[in-house]
């Protein structure tokens, strides 16, 4: 029988597709009797079966990292800064504020008895039976009073979600050491800064060896898009701080405070050089094994602020202020968290997988001397296939054109990014064209030809326009100009192509 956690492993090659994936049992062990520290994805263990959600929260949350010249901190350093700021409706104890919501427990199959434990007056001290707890998804939600820049507005609420396992020392196939109580081990394997609210924006990093907790979260200066720092050195890292979706991943732009909107590719003059002055910090319980890298002379964080952990409070707690009600709903899980029982092999690896192949199907009219009709979808059908040395994709093209859609193409389309507001792309293919053998024929013969198309597709995010309503198919609409061609050696045929549509591709 495969323990648990080897099942776990198996979950997250086969769904998630993570390679290279170093387990937590298969890591080298050090002598120290019941020490887990060997892999610095755990950032926690216990003998203890029970803690409450806020304990769990503070001994996963992450450190926020700010501009010198963010606009909310008012020019203040070190302990003096009061950023993220408390909801206004909350109580304001003159220090900085940051939320947490746990949107989904996963509770074993293998257990009796609850996971979770609600406590209907204090929503923080609901408990978590950890010996019944596979995985749990943990946001952190940071208000700031305002923003600046393009698209500026009152009540900005920014959240970052973590994916956190929850592993039994005796699930460890290759730890030699025999506990005389089982520990459970609490380990960080995702963590995603969801920037500017656009999935395919999103800051995502699967995290490793090299990865550093507590996380450090880069803060864009005035628009407070937050983005994954991994080894903390205050510098973003395009495919080390974010390893997925590289290419479409918004990164740190604290250039567009200024008021200039950049959507081509992350550069690394859009962001300024981090402070250690500028950092705060989270609020780690006296037992956590990460306090001691931010010490000195026993002290944790002596030069910082440290922020206060909350329960993100309901939305209708905003009252008349309609804006900020709507900034809270967008981030909200009503009545959370989810509990989901019985979390066997499959559920959890859709859990560890989940939003990581986004909507990339794609329809559009298409125009190229005939009129048709165009689809994209991904190259597995149901998961994108991303390139693993200039980032991008490649997709599966498919058209239909002539009199009665009669001619078919099919074109492997690779494009940079799925995301930018004007990217090229490039696609060859095979198109099969049916032709009447006469006028007055009603026979037809086929003639089939390599063809080869580059160009470039320009894409408006719809999300925040008046067809939102469409958001539920794609995120984007877009215009595709390009030039085909016919033949491969020598060109047949040379035409235009335009394309309009709903779709990232």
């Amino acid at each position: 029988m495969l323990s648990y956690l080897t099942r776990i492993i198996i979950a997250l090659a086969v769904f998630a597709g993570l390679s290279g994936f170093r387990s937590i049992c298969l890591a080298q062990a050090p002598e120290d009797e019941c020490d887990f520290s060997f892999d610095n994805r755990a950032v926690y263990w216990t003998t203890e079966r029970e803690m409450s959600l806020a304990d769990l929260a503070a001994y996963c949350a992450p450190v926020f990292w700010f501009s010198p010249d963010e606009p909310t901190t008012d020019d203040k350093e070190g302990k003096e800064i009061r950023m993220p700021a408390p909801l206004p409706f909350e109580e304001d104890r003159d220090k900085p504020v940051v939320y947490y919501q746990y949107n989904r427990i996963l509770v074993r199959e293998d257990t009796l008895g609850p996971g979770y434990i609600p406590d209907a007056e204090v929503k923080g001290n609901s408990m978590l039976d950890l010996h019944n707890i596979a995985a749990v998804k943990l946001k952190y939600i940071a208000y700031f009073p305002f923003e600046e820049g393009v698209g500026a507005h009152d009540h900005d609420v920014e959240p970052t979600e973590y994916r956190i396992i929850i592993i039994r020392d005796d699930e460890l196939e290759d730890y030699e050491h025999d506990c005389e109580k089982t520990h459970y081990i609490i380990a960080i394997m995702r963590v995603t800064a969801e920037a500017h609210g656009l999935r395919w924006f999103y800051n995502v990093v699967e995290t490793d060896r090299y990865t550093r907790f507590p996380m450090h979260l880069l803060v864009e200066e005035g628009k407070h898009g937050m983005c994954t720092d991994k080894n903390s050195d205050g510098y973003y890292t395009p495919g080390f701080d974010v390893n997925k979706r590289i290419n479409d991943a918004w990164g740190l732009r604290d250039i567009i405070r200024g008021g200039a909107l950049f959507t081509g590719a992350y550069q690394a003059w859009m962001s300024k050089v981090r402070r250690p002055e500028h950092r705060v910090f989270p609020p780690l319980p006296e037992d956590s094994p990460l306090r001691e890298r931010h010490s000195e002379n026993g002290e944790y964080a002596p030069e910082n602020a440290i922020y206060e952990l909350r329960a993100f409070p309901a939305s209708e707690m905003a009252g008349d202020d309609a804006l900020l009600a709507l900034k809270m709903a967008e981030k909200e899980k009503r009545d959370w968290p989810e509990i989901e029982e019985n979390t066997d092999l499959n559920r959890f690896g859709h859990f560890m997988s989940e939003e990581l192949a986004l909507k990339a199907f794609a329809i559009s009219m298409r125009a190229d001397g005939d009129l048709g009709m165009s689809f994209v979808f991904p190259f597995f059908i149901v998961r994108n296939l991303e390139d693993p040395v200039a980032g991008g994709f490649l997709v599966h093209r498919m058209y239909l054109k002539d009199k009665r859609l009669r001619d078919f193409g099919w074109m492997l389309m690779y494009t940079p990014s799925a995301s930018r507001w004007i990217d090229s792309y490039f696609a060859v293919g095979v198109e099969w064209d049916k032709e009447p053998i006469s006028k007055e024929s009603k026979e037809f013969k086929t003639k089939t030809d390599f063809v080869l198309e580059t160009g470039i597709k320009f894409r408006v995010n719809i999300t925040k326009s008046p067809l939102k309503f469409l958001s539920f198919l794609t995120d984007y609409m877009g215009l595709r100009a390009g030039v085909k061609n016919k033949g491969f050696f020598d060109i047949d045929r040379l035409t235009y192509v335009i394309e309009f549509g709903a779709g990232v591709f």
